[in-house]
């Protein structure tokens, strides 16, 4: 059973929802990227979603694009991660899955690219560039391997497409809960209870929220009506924030900021 699966059972029986945070790999750089994966288990997190940067994010605000820019200014690359994420793989079992760009993919190959992601321990791949319409030969690919293509759905989806993307989903469906790009809000939309919920039933695969949900109130609320929160730009705001300290503290601190997330998220 893939890990995904695996994890979202074992909550559904604990009626709690998953904790998914997100982080850029190698920003700061990637030990301590490693290191927060550790940490964010340790503290409690369910899944981690790692970004793999890219040079033309489409769906990032500016918080995660400066930490590609920074990264990728560094030289990590594709393979740099899956060799960390194989570290990882020495010491945790934890799900994780990365958001990267169809370019990225296309370019290795969609076969070649999963059989290394499978190698080095990934779970699934978050495609935010790749419409469900396209993404045949992909979907083949990772259910002959049991590895997951996780699906977007937008409030601006019609109800055609959403049945379309609810009926191919594999893992779980990840539910933008703002229109628009990544980043910080201050509050979150008034539908979108209302939202998730049309959503969920249209499928039995989970549904996780995220973008703009950037407080414990907000993983709160989201918590309470949806399957996984996830959170990636207030996180790396922090990473941003303790960037010039020494990285014990570093990854103290954003553990301890997550920690207060997943307080949140699981009540």
């Amino acid at each position: 059973m893939n890990r995904i699966d695996k994890k979202f059972q074992e909550l559904k029986a604990k009626k709690k929802p998953a904790f998914i945070p997100f982080i850029t790999a190698g920003d700061p750089d990637l030990q301590i990227t490693k290191d927060l994966i550790l940490e964010f288990e340790k503290r409690g997190a369910d899944i981690i979603e790692l970004g793999i940067p890219f040079s033309d994010p489409i769906a990032d605000g500016p918080i995660i694009q400066a930490s590609y820019y920074r990264a990728l200014m560094k030289g990590v690359k594709v393979a740099h991660i899956l060799d960390m994420v194989s570290e990882v793989r020495k010491k945790s079992e934890i799900p994780i899955v990365s958001m990267v760009s169809y370019s990225t993919v296309f370019k290795k190959g969609c076969q070649h690219f999963i059989e290394n992601a499978l190698k080095a321990g990934l779970d699934g791949l978050t495609i935010p560039d790749l419409p469900v319409e396209e993404n045949s030969e992909l979907f083949e690919i990772a259910e002959r391997n049991n590895f997951k293509i996780i699906c977007f759905v937008a409030p601006t989806t019609t109800d055609h497409r959403m049945t379309m993307i609810a009926e191919r989903a594999q893992g779980f469906l990840y539910y933008i809960s703002v229109v628009g790009i990544t980043g910080i809000r201050d509050a979150l939309p008034d539908d979108i209870v209302q939202n998730i919920g049309r959503l969920k039933q249209l499928t039995k695969v989970p549904v996780a929220v995220g973008f703009g949900v950037s407080t414990s109130d907000h993983a709160k609320m989201i918590g309470t009506v949806a399957d996984g929160v996830i959170v990636g730009s207030a996180i790396m705001r922090e990473i941003v924030k303790f960037e010039k300290e020494p990285a014990e503290k570093l990854i103290r601190s954003v553990g301890d900021f997550v920690k207060q997330l997943i307080s949140g998220a699981k009540g």
